[in-house]
């Protein structure tokens, strides 16, 4: 009798680690639940900013591209607020802020920024400019680990934080400072989709072939790995520049960038990456789009071979076409998704809009 139990177990364990994986067909339609957004700028949140030793207005300006996370049945989502509505696009000091919610749909921020600029050694990358973008996965022991952008008016970088209950961070500075002894430091780098696979109904940091894996970059995507979710190893081609797993196409809604938005998902067809194309502004545009809009797609990879693409969308998922996502800082029109949960049964994603406000959209 225990043999045939013991024989039964093994016949059945494919296909339980197989029921973790979450279904494609489940990600492949999104609409909007509501015509306004769900967070804007709030003027009246105000911390202590120790560099310019006065009271800040963090969040005057503009609240926008989310980070999201599910913990004991909320979801949180990680804001980039800036602080000046006088200075324009990019003159701003961003911080990373955080805002909760029972229903998916309406939040209500906490009155500090959980990650911003400061003091430490990691000064040099955040400021003036600020952290930003940020993306935040769980991992299997509970940690929490965000891909943030580090803008000190100069050049952009990924960098890093982790986190034990997702109020305080531990800045590890940027991601590529020791890979092939400092190669990538200097370079612009940003927008990391960690891949995450399903455990006990939420995504969690994976784990393949003994690494943890990422994909990254605007202009073209790249896939990086590491041991230790603080040195990131950007895989490279014959020539030791970055391989590209995906990049622009003209004609289409991503012809000008092909930007990593929330952690890649492991599902039943392969590794969801869901992303930010921006259309061109010149002759390579998508012509049934307006130039210049962001707007989102779908790529998916083989599991087994992380850069080969299976099947990616001809035409974006998702795209401005409420007020609020063509009014703003960045008025071509804006829907860049950032943060992805899986909560009450469905799958919530998060973007910012226009740079200027944060919307949702549930998938069908």
């Amino acid at each position: 009798m225990n043999k045939i139990f013991y024989w039964i177990g093994i016949f059945f364990l494919p296909f339980a680690a197989f029921a973790q994986k979450a279904k494609l067909a489940d990600l492949s339609t999104f609409y909007k639940p509501v015509t306004t957004p769900i967070l804007k700028a709030d003027s009246s949140l105000v911390f202590y900013d120790s560099l310019k030793k006065k009271k800040v207005h963090w969040q005057k300006a503009d609240v926008f591209n989310p980070g999201a996370i599910v913990k004991n049945g909320k979801v949180y989502l990680f804001t980039r607020s800036e602080d000046n509505p006088v200075a324009i696009l990019g003159g701003r000091t961003s911080r990373i802020g955080i805002a909760v919610g029972t229903d998916g749909i309406h939040f209500k921020n906490f009155p500090k920024p959980v990650l911003y600029p400061d003091n430490s050694k990691f000064k040099k990358y955040d400021y003036p400019g600020g952290c930003e973008d940020p993306r935040v996965v769980e991992t299997a022991d509970g940690r929490y680990v965000m891909a943030y952008t580090s803008w000190n008016y100069d050049v952009p970088r990924l960098s890093i934080a982790i986190s034990k209950d997702l109020f305080h961070w531990k800045k590890k500075g940027p991601a590529f400072a020791a890979a092939y002894n400092g190669k990538f430091l200097n370079i612009a780098s940003k927008s990391a989709s960690m891949v995450t696979t399903m455990k006990n109904g939420r995504p969690i940091l994976a784990k393949i072939d003994g690494k943890y894996w990422m994909y990254w970059g605007e202009y073209f995507v790249n896939l990086a790995w590491s041991v230790n979710l603080t040195d990131w190893n950007p895989l490279l081609d014959e020539a030791g520049g970055l391989r590209k797993a995906m990049i622009t196409r003209p004609g289409k809604f991503d012809s000008d960038l092909t930007e990593c938005g929330p952690p890649a998902l492991v599902t039943d067809k392969g590794i969801l990456l869901i992303y930010n194309g921006k259309n061109a502004t010149n002759e390579k545009a998508d012509t049934t789009l307006p130039k210049g809009t962001y707007s989102v797609g779908e790529v998916v990879f083989d599991i087994k071979n992380m850069e080969k693409i299976i099947y990616r969308t001809d035409t974006c998922l998702l795209k401005p076409s409420l007020p609020h996502e063509i009014t703003g800082q960045y008025k071509a029109g804006t829907t860049f998704a950032e943060g992805l949960v899986y909560f009450k049964g469905k799958w919530y994603l998060y973007y910012g809009t226009a740079d200027s406000f944060i919307g949702v959209a549930i998938a069908k």
